[in-house]
């Protein structure tokens, strides 16, 4: 899938975010290695931290129609510039990336950049972390 189809689709998602308090509407897109595409919003809560961010919604509703690997990943907001995943939501992609090369793709109303998951978050933590 086309960097820009993935994107159009996370832009499509961002119309369905929850997003009373911060009016920060987020879409996510999630291309898996068996072709499929999860889609998911920020969705935000009176007790703030309870918050789920677009790209943590999109993963999980990829682990549950039985996706394994990311290979790419859009993010978009109405943003001058570009938005990009925060911590919590790189450290998830990380877990789920195929290597530290998948693409992330951020955009915004204007612009858009790409980058791979292990330049956003390098020394990633990871299962083999555990076993030391």
């Amino acid at each position: 899938m086309q960097d820009s189809a993935l994107l159009a689709k996370a832009m499509g998602a961002a119309a369905n975010a929850y997003c009373p308090y911060s009016k920060f509407s987020v879409g996510a897109a999630v291309l898996w290695d068996d072709g499929s595409v999860s889609l998911g919003v920020n969705v935000e809560n009176a007790s703030y931290p309870l918050s789920v961010c677009a790209e943590r919604n999109a993963i999980a509703g990829g682990v549950v129609a039985g996706g394994k690997k990311i290979t790419k990943v859009a993010v978009w907001a109405a943003v001058e510039g570009t938005v990009a995943p925060c911590g919590g939501c790189r450290q998830v992609i990380h877990e789920f990336s195929a290597n530290d090369s998948v693409p992330v793709i951020m955009g915004g109303s204007i612009d858009v950049a790409t980058t791979a998951i292990g330049q956003l978050l390098p020394d990633a933590f990871t299962p083999s972390d555990l076993e030391k």
